[in-house]
């Protein structure tokens, strides 16, 4: 009969306990598991998945090449979700891109944040319960419907991310500026992220058996790891700074008035510029048929006008070759309350809507005379009339006939933008101030008397800021209304901002991201050593229960659960299986009725390194 029931009597007590433990855990309700692997895989039912046994993979090899895939897709839908929250700055800018080129109005900037929102959001918990059933030690089975969502969230995200890069290539530069602020805190959120991992990089590293994949799965995260520990070492910021070393908060040009709480180039909207506390004006300026100039900022009439109501035949044509009598017939602000463009004009009052609906398209005098009203700086571009028009050649002269005689504006409130003839304004009116669009060397703009450069963000750069600040050449960047964009111009030492959102940037009475250096060195070397700490308790915790607890049988130690010696509780092998522990004194007997397919073993073999006695 094998062994007899002597040699089953130096089983201790507390053998029996682990074995039936091992056993009943075949058979208790797992939910959490359960609802793990539902999720993935579809699998809600026990018998449907399986655990992955010590030494082998985590899944076969077309599901490995799942989750590649999902960590691929899940990296690559965060660079394309961070890239569009970033560029928030200039989405109205995208929506009337994409305005004129399909002719009707619609917010394909907030569409777009919220698809790769949503997709992001649905990789991620994938993402997440693939994690979640590789700590607890399960095989991975990805139901075919969440591979074809995978395929689609990646083709989105490499198709998005190549046409815009394409058609909008400037807004990397967005993304790269967004570092100098957000830097510090995607390395906490970094490090937290690979600290959460190394539970099931610990796990599976103890239960490997093979070396080289030891070394693989070690060498990978720690490399990674040591990487976002460094990491700050690298980095810069210029709103890391020494108290006491800001300088003044930057003034706010309203960027064709106030755009987002009235219609652009209307006075309204520069009327509530100024209530918003804007310290200058911007503007763009066209010059009628008649000769009357006028503030338009693109070159026709269909954006900003009703221009396809009151003459459906000339949509296209150039707002110069209207008269001034046919430009008075339009209507100026209509089209805010229809498109609503900034999502604010569903705020508006009935009395508010009304004032709205009753602007018309304002003239250069009109403006320049509010300015001065209420001592305000004007910027303006000025747009030179197409060929054939009575004014193609002297609308410099006309512009500053304007200003000089029919304005009440002072000379030295005006900042002079356009470059044309610029040495002949300079003679007729040195008042001006002379201000440049490009970013030239310092002898060349001190040649052309230059005291102002009016410059894109994108070219945001406190060492050339603080260059041509130091020979009195004050920066103004464009067009900045986010508050991270507008902290970080603050930070780098921006003179002034030409923005959209007046109302909102002059609440802000210090750059959001602002620390010292040696609070930022707290936050780094406390984050790295809280993580190094944590990371290390969870790899000693994995081997120390992959190692598990000395058991002794007579004179030969044995592990409860040794690295590779778990009790398997395939369905296979627990059918057919009976335990009766007969207690007699502090002896145990224990008696195994073997299926079928085993009873041909010899009766000295133990099943899975524990003794039997067959029937």
């Amino acid at each position: 009969m094998g062994r007899s029931p002597v040699s089953l009597s130096r089983l201790k007590l507390g053998r029996l306990k682990v074995v039936r433990r091992q056993l009943l855990q075949r058979y208790e309700h797992q939910p959490f598991v359960s609802c793990l692997a539902g999720l993935y895989g579809c699998q809600w039912r026990r018998y449907q998945r399986a655990k992955a046994q010590p030494g082998e993979c985590c899944c076969s090899r077309l599901e490995c090449g799942s989750f590649g895939l999902l960590i691929v897709t899940f990296f690559l839908t965060l660079v394309f979700l961070y890239f569009w929250s970033e560029a928030q700055n200039d989405y109205n800018d995208f929506d009337w891109f994409n305005f004129g080129n399909l002719g009707f109005w619609f917010p394909w900037s907030v569409v777009l944040l919220v698809a790769s929102a949503a997709l992001f959001t649905y990789i991620a918990l994938l993402l997440v319960l693939a994690v979640c059933l590789l700590s607890e030690g399960q095989r991975l089975y990805l139901h075919w419907s969440h591979k074809i969502g995978i395929l689609v969230t990646l083709t989105f995200s490499i198709s998005a991310t190549a046409v815009l890069s394409d058609l909008w290539s400037k807004e990397w530069k967005t993304l790269l500026l967004s570092f100098q602020v957000t830097a510090p805190f995607l390395h906490v959120g970094g490090v937290l992220l690979m600290t959460l991992l190394s539970w099931p990089v610990a796990l599976h590293f103890f239960r490997m058996n093979k070396r080289v994949r030891q070394v693989i799965i070690l060498g990978l995260y720690l490399a990674v790891l040591f990487t976002l520990y460094l990491v700050p070492l690298g980095m810069y910021s210029p709103c890391i700074k020494e108290e006491g070393t800001l300088g003044p908060a930057p003034i706010l040009i309203g960027h064709r008035g106030a755009p987002m709480l009235a219609p652009e180039n209307t006075q309204l909207s520069f009327q509530k510029a100024v209530e918003a506390g804007g310290e200058g004006l911007e503007t763009d300026v066209s010059i009628s048929y008649d000769g009357v100039p006028f503030l338009m900022h693109d070159n026709t009439l269909r954006r900003t006008t009703n221009v396809h109501e009151v003459f459906p035949n000339r949509t296209n044509t150039p707002a110069a070759m209207f008269t001034w009598a046919e430009l008075e017939m339009l209507s100026a602000g209509a089209w805010f309350l229809a498109r609503d463009p900034f999502g604010m004009a569903s705020s508006l009052d009935l009395e508010e809507r009304a004032l709205v609906e009753n602007q018309t398209v304002p003239t250069l005098k009109d403006f320049l005379d509010l300015a001065a009203q209420h001592g305000r700086l004007v910027i303006f571009d000025l747009r030179r009339p197409p060929q054939g028009h009575p004014y193609h050649d002297t609308w410099i002269t006309r512009t500053l006939e304007v200003l000089h005689n029919e304005s009440s504006i002072n000379s030295s409130q005006v900042l002079w933008l356009p470059e044309d003839q610029r040495d002949v304004v300079q003679e007729l009116d040195p008042e001006l101030q002379q201000t440049s669009g490009d970013r030239a060397s310092v002898e060349e703009l001190q040649e052309e008397h230059i005291v102002l450069l009016n410059l894109h963000y994108s070219s945001m750069s406190q060492e050339q800021i603080s260059k041509y600040a130091s020979v009195n050449i004050s920066t103004n960047l464009y067009v900045v209304s986010q508050p991270w964009l507008y902290s970080l111009a603050w930070c780098a030492g921006a003179q002034s901002v030409t923005t959209n959102s007046l109302h909102l940037l002059k609440n802000l009475h210090k750059p959001i991201f602002l620390m010292t250096p040696h609070e930022y060195s707290m936050m780094w070397i406390l984050t790295d050593i809280i993580s190094a700490v944590l990371i290390t308790a969870v790899f000693i915790f994995h081997w120390w229960r992959e190692r598990g607890l000395p058991f002794w049988s007579g004179s030969r130690q044995v592990h409860e659960n040794g690295p590779y010696s778990k009790f398997r509780t395939d369905t296979s092998e627990v059918r057919g299986v009976r335990w009766n522990p007969l207690f007699s004194d502090d002896t145990v007997w224990t008696v195994v009725s073997l299926p079928q397919d085993t009873a041909h073993l010899p009766h000295d073999i133990p099943v899975h390194g524990y003794p039997v006695l067959q029937n």
